[in-house]
């Protein structure tokens, strides 16, 4: 009609020069001996540091709901200043606290007050400004990882339809680890909500140096290879130490698996445990729990995407499928776990649906999966995971029935398992009650 016609801007003209990792070392290394961080703590970390870059750090947008205090972040008040296009127009309560509420026309923090919907709408402004704009920025919205994709999944999804980038942070995640918040904030879910929208990358990290090295290979695939997909990241408010990164880790943390400590050696029989998020810690303590009782020796695995090595399964099973003259491609949670053996026990602080998502490409093995299907409660996070049964002993006792379903073990073993650790076999099954 000669008139304008709409198109969508796929690059930005701006090309960022990405920090490298080392440049976030205080997140790699261990915790100080004695020192207990969180893994939100651990993302704050990270944050600061990029805030620094003098390139990208100008393009960073941290947005609010109410919980900056709750995620270590009212720092940043002082600091980078919460945009107001009038300024202070009041004084704040907080005003004698050296990290008071300061409001500034040149603020960069964005502080929506108690409104998600206007959060994730900033986010989207912001995700998309490289293409609406042709000015690339960095979006980083933390909320309660309950009061995303639930509370906002249409949003998540016009996220993903408009191509936006950036990262969400899912804080306070897992249903067992934000412990007395009930049905309010116990998330055992949003991975799986994630996992709906195709070009969301969703991660559960259990230790700072996963974090790290997941958002800067964010800030590389997002910012550099400028592609069109957005990172959920869930963190936690647990706090405990934190190891240092592994060396020769990274592949596996972003592709979604791999071994965090292997199993002694020995000819004692031996098991592969999975876990991610919270629950990684409690699959590290089942595995010590079965070397020092039952003689049992296990492989730990971190899994920081479960849904990531789904995507890449299904896709190397496609490519199969329409190449049946070429050598297979095998996926990696096939190529990380076919050369061990024993049976496959998988916990995450999420449905069981999340980790058994998986299961067709295992390799050819046993392969449980705990989690936590059913109504938050509001308890400790100990009698939540006895609730759930996603504690160390619950783990323990499914990687003796997976031994014993193969033989390896008698069924007696497994009985005095659950007697030795003082569970009732007759206790409700969470997602009844």
């Amino acid at each position: 009609m000669g008139g304008y016609l709409p198109h969508r801007r796929v690059k930005a003209d701006e090309q960022f020069t990405i920090p490298p990792l080392d440049t976030f070392k205080a997140v790699l290394e261990p915790t100080a001996e004695g020192r207990e961080i969180s893994t939100t703590q651990a993302y704050v970390r990270f944050l600061t540091q990029l805030l620094r870059d003098q390139a990208m750090g100008p393009r960073v947008v941290p947005i609010l709901v109410d919980e900056a205090r709750t995620f270590g972040m009212e720092g940043m008040f002082r600091q980078l200043g919460i945009y107001s296009n009038v300024g202070q127009l009041y004084e704040p309560e907080d005003k004698a606290q050296i990290m008071y509420y300061r409001e500034d026309v040149k603020g960069q923090i964005l502080e929506q007050g108690i409104n998600e919907a206007g959060a994730m709408s900033a986010w989207i402004a912001a995700g998309t400004s490289y293409s609406m704009h042709n000015q690339p920025m960095i979006p980083f919205y933390v909320f309660y990882s309950m009061f995303g994709f639930q509370r906002i999944g249409d949003l998540a999804w016009a996220a993903g339809d408009s191509q936006a980038r950036g990262f969400l942070i899912g804080a306070t995640s897992g249903r067992t680890t934000l412990n007395g918040e009930g049905l309010q904030h116990e998330d055992g879910h949003s991975h799986v909500l994630a996992s709906t929208v195709p070009n969301c990358i969703a991660y559960d990290p259990a230790y700072g140096y996963e974090v790290a090295v997941i958002v800067h290979d964010g800030l590389r695939r997002m910012y550099k290879n400028k592609e069109s997909v957005f990172y959920y990241i869930t963190t936690m408010n647990e706090n405990y130490t934190h190891p240092a990164l592994p060396a020769g880790a990274e592949e596996g943390i972003i592709r979604g698996l791999y071994m965090l400590k292997e199993a002694p050696s020995g000819a004692a029989k031996i098991v592969q445990l999975i876990g991610s998020g919270s629950i990684l810690r409690e699959v590290e303590a089942a595995a010590e729990l079965l070397q020092s009782v039952f003689g049992i020796r296990a492989n730990v695995w971190s899994a920081t995407s479960m849904n990531e090595l789904r995507k890449e399964a299904l896709e190397a099973q496609r490519w199969n499928m329409l190449h049946p003259m070429d050598e297979p491609k095998v996926p990696w949670v096939t190529q990380q776990l076919r050369a061990s053996k024993g049976p496959i026990v998988a916990a995450t602080d999420y449905m069981k649906i999340h980790a058994d998502q998986i299961r067709g490409f295992m390799p050819g093995r046993t392969y449980y999966t705990l989690g936590t299907d059913g109504f938050g409660r509001s308890d400790s996070r100990e009698k939540l995971r006895h609730h759930f049964e996603v504690n160390r002993y619950f783990i323990a006792i499914a990687a003796l029935n997976a031994l014993a379903d193969d033989g390896e073990i008698g069924r007696s073993v497994v009985d005095d398992a659950i007697r030795r650790f003082d569970i009732n076999p007759e206790k409700p099954y969470a997602p009844k009650v």
